[in-house]
């Protein structure tokens, strides 16, 4: 294999950036300023997703979904969030929420909830809570056993798209004496009586992405609704972070590129002194450092996506510093460009002062970039 096979993506991957980037500045990016003004869910990109096959392109083939790999789904996200990053969290999501199933649910249980998934019915991951934050392990949601089932009481915090979703999964306690090995993994649907939702969450950015809290008031469920075995649920929802953390690297590698297109282009349209912004060295010094973090950050964050396709041993490790890396550098990204910008980008006129905002969750959600820098040192190569 030469060094040009494997510094390049192959066809397909370039294939389908160009197809989602078309779909996204034609169908979802126009959409973006009022989404993010209105703090109302993007029904548009919704159903752009829906239509492309992309909603939750990661489901497989054989449930009915387009059977992306980690590495395409990423590109999926990436090019969502260039124009709209609540609009990213819609494919992010649906493999967070899904994933579980798909790790640990049997033939019969996929076929039940996957299918619809990848038709439009969205799904949601129930993990923190009030107190049980970066210490996921505390959690105090439970699952008690009936007869021919579970009845499970309490609530989860934070919970992105919820009230939109129609499937959650749900992780919940089921033998408080064990600590985090008496933690087991539920499905629970929207309809099901007793789960009702909160007040959307008043939130600087992603405002286009209902985050609510969910409660569980006695909900009746099946043992069919059980994915993982008794007592590894924990393991799981680790597990399931280790895949998904890249979809945020992903996402935060789309805002900081669409904050780097912004800010180029208009060091090229703003004139001072006689001359293009551009033109200035110290403006050069700055898009030179976001394009060398922009590119870093892709770099990383493919290999992260490769390694959790193939299961390699230092995911774990990969995961964490895509997203710690990428994250960190998607905040310093929109900085630069709204610094860059100026007064223009202080306003919402240009959508650079939004992308910060959103930049800034991403340093914080499935982990914050402390608790993942923790999880690095840990799994040193």
């Amino acid at each position: 294999m030469s060094l040009e096979d494997i510094y390049t993506l192959p066809s397909e991957y370039l294939e389908l950036r160009k197809s989602i980037r078309s779909l996204s500045e034609k169908e979802i990016g126009p959409h973006a300023s009022a989404v993010d003004e209105e703090h109302r869910y993007p029904q548009e990109a919704h159903n752009a997703l829906v239509k492309s096959g992309l909603y939750a392109a990661h489901v497989p083939t054989e449930f009915g979904g387009d059977g992306a790999d980690a590495l395409a789904t990423c590109i999926v996200i990436e090019e969502v969030a260039r124009v709209c990053a609540s609009s990213s969290l819609i494919p992010a999501v649906n493999k967070l929420g899904s994933l579980p199933l798909i790790l640990s649910g049997s033939k019969e249980q996929k076929e039940r909830w996957l299918r619809p998934l990848a038709k439009g019915k969205g799904f949601s991951y129930c993990l923190s809570e009030s107190d049980a934050g970066s210490d996921a392990s505390a959690l105090t949601t439970k699952a008690e056993r009936k007869s021919d089932g579970w009845v499970i009481n309490g609530s989860k915090k934070w919970i992105s798209n919820a009230g939109v979703s129609e499937f959650y999964t749900v992780i919940a306690q089921t033998d408080s004496s064990l600590g985090s090995k008496g933690i087991t993994a539920f499905i629970v649907e929207k309809t099901d009586p007793g789960i009702s939702f909160g007040a959307p969450e008043k939130k600087m950015g992603f405002r286009g992405s209902p985050t609510r809290e969910v409660y569980f008031d006695n909900v009746n469920i099946g043992e069919d609704r059980r994915i993982s075995e008794i007592g590894k649920g924990f393991a799981l929802a680790m597990d399931t972070l280790d895949h998904t953390r890249i979809t945020i690297a992903a996402q935060a590698l789309g805002i900081a590129q669409g904050a780097l297109d912004v800010a180029k282009k208009y060091s090229h349209e703003r004139k001072q002194f006689g001359k293009e912004i551009f033109d200035f060295q110290g403006v050069q010094f700055m898009l030179a450092d976001m394009a060398i973090g922009v590119e870093t950050a892709r770099q990383i964050t493919y290999a992260a996506a490769a390694k959790s396709e193939r299961g390699d041993k230092d995911l774990k490790f990969f995961s964490a510093a895509s997203k710690t890396y990428a994250t960190d550098t998607a905040m310093k990204v929109t900085t630069d460009a709204v610094q860059i910008l100026g007064g223009y980008g202080y306003v919402s006129d240009y959508p650079v002062e939004r992308m910060m905002r959103d930049a800034k969750l991403t340093q914080i959600y499935e982990g914050t970039n402390q608790i993942q820098r923790i999880v690095i040192a840990r799994n040193l190569p």
